[in-house]
């Protein structure tokens, strides 16, 4: 390599490293986020793992963090990531889970095929589920700031996080997102860089856009009346995604945005300033 492309990259590699990016807000509990110091001197970001999926990690204060999202099944107490330096032996650093108890939702859907579907229902949410956990678990590298989320849409928060979910008394998926109601058409704005690695029109979630910004770290938005971009898309933070509908298993107009971190579904609401 040339010296000054050498000399450049390795001042790259130091400011990177040296340099404090928005995070997450820390939240110990299932479906929350865990935030964990690796206290190495090295300009190369180490990579971090738990239960053998690949953490983000960014630079702080010199040093580097682990930034982690928790199922919503995860349990209560003493957990660990695995940490591979760019030097040196690997090693372990331990956390602490906090119990959480979510409450729950009941509701009516008039459309009984959207709580018990058929057959060939079944099959089509098969094929849905597959392309969207393709996406939740990819792994791109992107070190811009890409934490620190915008309100993808205007309007109040009318259904929180991690409700546990009847429909039609019979129990379900716990919500994995937070709802915000607007009226149909209303614009959904990208709530950081990314690219649009999935759009489609799904059994439950209507129409659907699902944005990978880097690092495992993926935002959906679902229920839309339009999706205004396409496959492979790269968009701005702030860009529009489409507009807010009712398609899907919704019962009024609304947006459903989740962020997936590490394959696991968080709250959104710790990505806000």
């Amino acid at each position: 390599m040339d010296l000054t492309l050498r000399i450049s990259f390795t001042c790259i590699l130091y400011l990177i490293s040296h340099t404090t990016l928005a995070l997450p807000k820390p939240d110990p509990v299932p479906g929350g986020v865990v935030l964990i110091n690796i206290e190495i001197n090295d300009s190369i970001a180490p990579r971090a793992y738990f239960n053998k999926r690949q953490l983000m990690v960014r630079p702080q204060n010199g040093a580097w963090l682990a930034v982690l999202g928790l199922p919503l099944t995860t349990r209560a107490g003493r957990h660990t990531i695995d940490i591979a330096p760019s030097k040196g032996k690997s090693f372990t650093l331990g956390f602490e889970v906090l119990e959480k108890e979510y409450e729950a939702q009941y509701i009516t859907i008039k459309n009984k095929r959207k709580v018990n579907p058929n057959k060939k229902d079944l099959q089509r949410i098969i094929k849905e589920k597959k392309e969207m956990v393709q996406v939740y678990r990819s792994w791109t590298v992107q070190n811009t700031d890409t934490t620190s989320f915008i309100r993808p849409a205007e309007g109040p928060y009318s259904s929180p996080f991690g409700l546990k979910r009847f429909f039609n008394k019979q129990a379900r998926a716990p919500h994995s997102g937070v709802d915000i109601a607007a009226p149909k058409g209303s614009p959904i704005l990208s709530p950081a860089e990314g690219t649009v690695k999935a759009t489609g029109h799904y059994f439950f979630n209507g129409k659907t856009v699902l944005i990978d910004h880097g690092q495992g770290l993926v935002t959906m938005f679902c229920h839309m009346s339009q999706v205004n971009v396409q496959l492979g898309q790269r968009i701005k933070q702030g860009e529009q995604v489409g507009e807010v509908g009712q398609t899907g298993r919704a019962t009024g107009p609304h947006l459903h945005w989740s962020v997936s971190l590490n394959n696991a579904r968080v709250n959104p609401l710790l990505f806000m300033e």
